[in-house]
């Protein structure tokens, strides 16, 4: 069946709403009413035949599959993965990918608009051999599988895809973890089939949160995985069920291989038709990172210069050293400025009450500036130093970052704040 005619009526339905009654006096207003009734007419055939074209009826060999890319380590939003959903109809000679992966690095205002999440995507429809040369020479494997759909429900499906891609439609507001490229083409499949698909696992809870799951992808980039979960508030913490997970592309793609779909005559069938692997990436062994040049490296070395250097300082010579509190609290502080600014601009919630505020707090700028001056009494220094040593506590107990920073850097500040609370006859 065609999709010609209720198209038709539904633009014809809206040209009316948008001309409605009009009461003409004078032979001047008729005419110009009759203008405007043309004009009308002409924009809603273009309309109709460009919506036509995009939702033509598929033929019966038309297939519907899921693209998995996996991770890679060229850049950030390479390392992990990304979906495609693929339509190939012989028949029609289509052979076309919908991916909701789509921004413009050359964006006006591009790191501010990224990091409050403010950054326009986009769907974009291209050919799998226009992308497929790119992630195998980024050795990032490509694996597609077949969905069991009914023509009814691949039509539906593709016609809510080319309505996404629209001008008016396909600019979306990501967030990273509850509407990207893979949560878009699950919602769009569930969607499509509505209740014939069974997913076992979308209410099992996995044992992860949303910040477990990200780390498994960012172990072999410490220095990505350090700003991320020092970026990411509590709502990173929350557990997942199989549902949530599948915001990652390898997840949705493991998920699927799971599920059931009711047929029209009632049998159940996977909804994994057939899988296969299009590009396998070679296994490449990289040489490990020295340790100096780890985030866990980095920050130990640093607490133990600090630490050497401020109980060295306060034994032989009976000084602390305010310039070394100036530096690392202020640096601290200026850490936490920018963290609460992420809390404060990104409206996705991910950045909001982050623990590691607490030993990385904004105030630090300028209060550490305040406390360590010459005139700052004994009394009111060590009541700065005392609340920020219980806050830096307090931090540690509650920041749940990988690896040792959440210790080794609360612990260098720690340091400092006992040592400012001790008598120092000959402060500097």
């Amino acid at each position: 069946m065609s999709l010609q005619a209720p198209i038709q009526q539904l633009l014809l339905s809206q040209a009316v709403r948008k001309v409605g009654p009009t009461t003409v006096s004078t032979r001047s207003g008729l005419g110009m009413s009759r203008w405007l009734v043309y004009l009308l007419q002409i924009v809603c055939l273009a309309e109709l035949f460009s919506h036509y074209a995009s939702c033509q009826q598929l033929s019966p060999a038309a297939r519907i599959s899921l693209i998995t890319y996996g991770p890679g380590d060229d850049d950030i939003s390479s390392c992990f993965g990304h979906t495609e959903i693929r339509l190939v109809d012989p028949l029609l000679g289509i052979d076309r990918n919908y991916s909701y992966g789509g921004f413009n690095h050359r964006s006006s205002w591009f790191i501010p608009k990224f990091l409050s999440g403010t950054l326009p995507y986009y769907v974009e429809v291209h050919p799998l051999g226009e992308v497929a040369y790119y992630y195998q020479q980024t050795n990032r494997s490509i694996r597609e599988q077949l969905l069991n759909l009914s023509a009814t429900q691949r039509q539906q499906l593709i016609a809510a895809l080319d309505v996404n891609n629209l001008p008016q439609n396909r600019y979306y507001s990501y967030q990273f973890y509850y509407d990207n490229c893979a949560t878009r083409p699950r919602d769009m499949i569930a969607s499509a089939c509505g209740d014939s698909l069974m997913i076992p696992s979308r209410q099992r809870m996995t044992g992860k949160s949303y910040r477990d799951w990200m780390n498994t992808y960012l172990t072999k980039q410490p220095w990505y995985q350090l700003g991320m979960n020092l970026a990411l508030g509590k709502a990173s913490d929350q557990q997942t069920d199989g549902w949530r997970a599948m915001y990652l592309p390898d997840q949705l793609a493991d998920q699927l291989r799971q599920a059931t779909i009711r047929q029209p005559n009632g049998q159940l069938e996977p909804l994994i038709e057939g899988e296969q692997t299009l590009f396998a990436a070679p296994q490449i062994v990289t040489q490990p990172t020295f340790f100096v040049k780890t985030p866990n490296g980095v920050f130990a070395l640093l607490c133990l210069l600090v630490t050497g250097l401020t109980l060295w300082r306060y034994v032989n010579d009976e000084k602390v050293d305010r310039w070394l509190d100036r530096l690392l609290f202020g640096i601290s502080g200026f850490l936490g400025w920018f963290l609460l600014l992420l809390w404060i601009i990104r409206d996705d919630g991910v950045t909001a009450w982050n623990p590691t505020l607490l030993y990385l707090m904004p105030l630090h700028l300028p209060l550490a500036f305040w406390a360590t001056r010459p005139k700052t009494t004994l009394r009111l220094r060590g009541l700065y130093f005392g609340i920020t040593a219980l806050l830096i506590l307090l931090g540690m107990a509650l920041s749940h970052i990988p690896g040792w920073f959440d210790i080794v850097c609360p612990l260098t500040l720690l340091v400092r704040c006992m040592i400012n609370c001790q008598p120092v006859l000959a402060p500097s």
